[in-house]
Formats: C-alpha cells, structure tokens, sequence
C-alpha cells in the first residue's frame, strides 16, 4: 500500500503553519448570478474545507476593470453584492476550520475560456475595451493596439484594489490566476507578447508585469498573508503552448516575481506526470519551478484519476480511480519534487478526499464524472 504520511505533514505558508499537503484549486463552476456566488456555493466551498483540505482557493473572480471578463455566471470582485457574496464564502469555510484564498483573474482577450472544447472561434470585442500585451488573440492574429502604459498602470491598480478587498473580505491570502492564455499568461507567453520595452523581449522582461501587479497587491495585504502565482505552459486556446521551452528560461521567466514577493508557484498541468521539457528529467512543470525559484510549489493535474478533464468534459466519460498514479504522486512528492498537491475533480466528486486517503480508504474514493460536476452544489445536503 501506498504511504501518504508525507501529505499529512504541516508546511509553513507565510503565517499559516498547514495542516497537511493537499488543498482545493481554484476550478470555476459557472453558477453565480452576475458575479454573486450563491449560499449554495459558499456550502460547497466549505464543505471542501471540512473534507481536510489545508487551503480552499474560490474559482477565479473578475477584479475591478471593465475587460476583466464578462460571464455573469463567473465570479467578480466589484459591487457591494458580489462583495457581500464572497465575504460569505470566506465566512462560511472559516466556521469550518478553513483557510480560503480568492483568485484574481483578467482574462485580457481570452473571452471565451472554453473555446477549443466547443470548437468555438474566438472572437475580439472591441466594445468591452479589451487589452493584451501586444494585441493579438492568437499567435497569427492581431486585433487591436499594445496595451500602453496608462492601460497597464490600470490593470496593476485594479488588481490592488482586489487584494485590499480580498483582506477586508476576511481572506486569508491572495493567488494571482498567470496561467492558461490570460491576461498575465499573455505576457510570459512570447508567442502572443511581442513588446519592444521594459515589458517584452526576453524572458526576464517578459515576467516584469506580472511582478509589478505581485508586487502592488503585496502592498495592500497584512503581513504574513501568502500570494501565490499560478502559471502554466499550456493554455485554453493551446495545449500545446509554452511560456518557456527550457529550465533556464523558466528561471528567467519567474525571476522578477520571485524578486517581487511571490510566496508560492501553483503550476497547472493537465497530467501532473507528464515532464516539463524534452530533457532527461522526469521532473514536472511544480518541480522545475521549485527547483529554479527556491519557492515552494504546487502540482496538479488528474491526480488519483484515470482521464483528465478535458477528455472527461469532451466526451462525457467518467474518470475511474488510479491507484498507481498515486505511487508516482508519492513517489515525486517524498523526494521533494513539490510541497502541495491540489486535488480538484476528485475532490469534487468526494469532497473528503484528504481523510479517505489519510485512512486509508482508497476503496471508497467516488469517480468524477461531468454528472458529479453539474450536482457538485447540492451535494452538501446530502451529507
């Protein structure tokens, strides 16, 4: 059998000293109603909290800037009713002995997150006012003007006005959604930032806004209150993407958030096995990141599931239980490859996932289907 002892050890996170290893991603359910998320979903929220999850990250909310993004049914940082509804959330997974961070998120001109899995087209909207680094939606097209520094300037002050809210909100942190072809994500990826100034050409430069917004949200929270940046090579409109093709420039990449105050790197992947680059290390895209920043990570990607999402979501098949993906989890875990593991899909189909695992249990972990995810809300009354 398996050991998991090694995620059931506390980690120092600023302030916190963690419970255990495993913590609950950031995964957007599309259930709120203009940017409110429901009584329903702070349950939800903290119900992942009672299950054993160390952190509870929301689904990433719109920060207060008119191109953020404009799905009613995502979550958003502005107005006193979503404020109200957030505070909420963080209340509620607090009363079950939580720690709960919100993401901030500016999509930039990714409107359309799922838009390779609908076969969709994606489609620039010039009267939201919409921004990116260098104005392409794609690396083939551009459709509007570089973002000037003004506009910059903007979004950096935005997302501030969002970390100072998180704090009086009652939050105990603040990640930063930099992964996926977002707006942060648009500059680290080269294909889509093709800036001449401080902003664009080398890796190091191309890593400078995102430091600028850590750095202005690091101003607005307490002491002790962690930021973590989430990053990913692949992204919604490509999988097959890259924001850096070697260690070295990944080193780059993230050297200027690393020297702004970044506490954590959540690196996103679609399968938590698979490497980060055509070398001869196994390491995954949480163990390079670890490894040239000096920062604690976090990894993700299908763990204890037999499919990723995508495939589940695409063809609507249910993702079974693997067992020997936990040994590899393990077995990259126990030599320091990364310092959490965030559990998502199968944490939504079992949402004590951590004390099942912790017991033993593996026979009794549910498998994730898109069925799970469509009653993931109402699921706590069931209990």
């Amino acid at each position: 059998m398996t050991d998991f002892s090694g995620l059931f050890t506390p980690l120092q996170l600023g302030k916190f000293t963690l419970p255990n290893r495993i913590v609950f991603p950031p995964m957007g359910l599309a259930v709120c109603e203009d940017g409110v998320p429901s009584e329903a979903a702070a349950e939800y929220y903290a119900r992942r909290a009672q299950g054993g999850a160390s952190v509870v990250f929301t689904e990433g909310v719109y920060i207060d800037h008119h191109s953020s993004g404009d799905n009613p049914l995502l979550g958003r940082f502005s107005g006193e009713d979503a404020y109200a509804g957030w505070g909420n959330v963080a209340e509620k997974v607090h009363a079950r002995g939580g720690i709960t961070i919100p993401e901030l998120w500016h999509v930039g001109l990714i409107y359309s997150g799922t838009a390779k899995l609908a076969g969709e087209e994606l489609a620039y909207r010039p009267e939201l006012g919409q921004v990116s680094p260098s104005g392409y939606i794609d690396p083939a097209n551009q459709v509007c003007d570089p973002m000037t520094q003004q506009q910059i300037d903007e979004v950096i002050a935005a997302y501030a006005r969002g970390a100072a809210k998180a704090v009086e909100l009652g939050y105990d942190g603040l990640e930063l959604h930099g992964a996926h072809g977002y707006l942060i994500d648009q500059f680290f990826w080269k294909a889509l930032n093709h800036r001449t100034d401080k902003y664009g050409g080398s890796a190091r430069a191309r890593g400078q806004f995102a430091a600028e917004v850590i750095a202005a949200c690091k101003d607005q929270l307490e002491p002790g209150m962690p930021l973590v940046l989430r990053i990913s090579q692949w992204k919604m409109v490509d999988f097959d993407a890259r924001i850096a093709d070697t260690p070295q420039e990944l080193e780059e990449l993230l050297a200027p958030a690393v020297e702004a105050g970044v506490d954590l790197i959540d690196c996103s992947q679609r399968r938590f096995w698979e490497p980060a680059f055509n070398n001869d290390s196994d390491l995954n895209l949480a163990g390079w990141a670890k490894k040239v920043t000096g920062l604690p990570s976090c990894t993700i990607g299908s763990i204890g599931l037999d499919n990723d999402f995508f495939v589940s979501l695409e063809e609507g098949t249910p993702s079974g239980i693997d067992t020997a993906r936990l040994d590899d989890l393990m077995r990259r875990f126990d030599r320091g490859d990364f310092d959490l593991v965030a559990v998502g899909r199968a944490m939504i189909a079992e949402p004590d996932w951590p004390k099942r695992v912790q017991a033993g249990e593996l026979d009794k972990l549910k498998p994730f289907s898109p069925k799970v995810l469509e009653g993931a809300l109402l699921a706590h009354l069931e209990d």
